[in-house]
């Protein structure tokens, strides 16, 4: 079983072209960073668009600078290969880049887009998606895979009925597997804490996930929009809590916080609301505000590494005024400098170019280019 996010778009998108895209190739970018300053191990490959495939191509290039994950990938294919599946589609692009003899260039993805198209129908078409519909789904399939792949010991599976779900986002209540390197990685745990107001009893429950989907307000930051998805909520009336100790409804206060962190954080705007009077989705262009460096206040006590700091390495932006128009690309952290991938196009940006991705400080309507999945890692890897 897969897990979506629970915030379904319409599937009717438009995409269209970006604002920063102005036609330089890859092949000038050597240039632009300096021939002295290029990483000489690393390479920068735009990826081709098969029609409204930006969605793909955004995350694709958010995971390839996200280390941890792309040495594991890259890990993967040296093993030897069973069968072909999404992930080893997913490894041999990254491989196919990685082994570039060029410096830069542009890459068409068209084993995985194909193998994706027929592996799940909701991408088995020509309209544009939502880049964290894709991301979820990418991470568990990757996981299914690896755990499918993993010899069986049953034996060794019945005693750990506590270790981590294989197949999840934040859902805790399926039997449970050992984790894989996609839960190492990009796993984090939160705590559920509900206090009866009546008998002052608490009742905790812990859930992972592989992300987390947060809120969003007018000019805000990051740092606010956590602080706020762990505010203490106060259930009464018809959403009163049943208290095991009293034995009947009572009055509570609940609030979420973070149990343990993640390595890599990958945090969710939610800037698609769903709108009654009009029956459809809108998008909420905010000003959030996103630092280059995060330290989670929301931690519970006794949070397994708590001072934990983390370092933005990608965004994944999304540019129009509503879900069913829009585009995307992403910025990214590559040694020391910034670089935006707009499908076939790549370029290095300022630092100060970022902030032209936190949203608009207006309430107009229009179409804005701003953050939508963030990518945090923590500086000690």
């Amino acid at each position: 079983m897969t897990c979506m996010s629970s915030e379904t778009k319409e599937q009717s998108k438009t995409c269209f072209s970006f604002p920063f895209k102005m036609g330089v190739g890859p092949s000038g970018l050597v240039n632009d960073i300096g021939p002295e300053h290029f990483p000489p191990n690393e390479r920068y490959f735009a990826l081709v668009n098969f029609g409204n495939t930006c969605y793909c191509n955004s995350v694709l290039q958010a995971l390839y600078f996200c280390k941890p994950f792309r040495d594991k990938i890259l890990g993967y294919k040296s093993q030897p290969k069973k069968k072909e599946t999404l992930l080893s589609c997913l490894a041999d692009l990254f491989n196919n880049i990685n082994t570039q003899k060029k410096k830069t260039g542009v890459i068409a993805p068209k084993k995985f887009v194909a193998k994706l198209k027929k592996e799940n129908e909701l991408f088995d078409n020509f309209l544009q998606q939502d880049a964290h519909e894709f991301l979820i789904y990418l991470l568990n399939t990757v996981a299914d895979l690896l755990q499918e792949e993993k010899p069986t010991d049953k034996n060794t599976l019945k005693g750990k009925q506590g270790l981590p779900n294989g197949k999840y986002n934040g859902n805790n209540n399926e039997t449970k597997t050992e984790p894989t390197w996609v839960h190492d990685i990009f796993q984090g745990t939160l705590t559920n804490e509900t206090r009866c107001l009546c008998c002052e009893g608490v009742s905790t429950r812990d859930e992972d996930f592989l992300d987390l989907s947060v809120d969003v307000e007018q000019n805000t930051s990051i740092t606010h929009c956590l602080r706020e998805f762990s505010n203490t909520e106060t259930l009464s009336q018809e959403c009163k809590y049943y208290c095991e100790n009293c034995c009947s409804k009572q009055e509570a206060q609940k609030r979420m916080q973070v149990k343990k962190l993640p390595m890599i954080l990958a945090l969710h705007l939610k800037r698609f609301k769903f709108v009654e009077q009009y029956q459809r989705y809108t998008k909420l262009s905010y000003r959030v505000v996103f630092p280059l460096e995060l330290r989670l206040l929301n931690t519970s006590d006794g949070a397994e590494s708590s001072d934990k700091l983390y370092d933005l390495v990608a965004v994944v932006v999304h540019s129009g005024s509503g879900p069913n128009r829009g585009h995307y690309i992403t910025i990214v952290k590559s040694h020391g400098f910034w670089l935006l991938f707009d499908d076939d196009v790549v370029e290095k940006i300022e630092v100060s170019a970022i902030e032209e991705f936190y949203g608009t400080a207006t309430d107009v309507q229009r179409s804005t280019e701003s953050g939508y999945i963030l990518f945090y890692q923590t500086r000690d890897i």
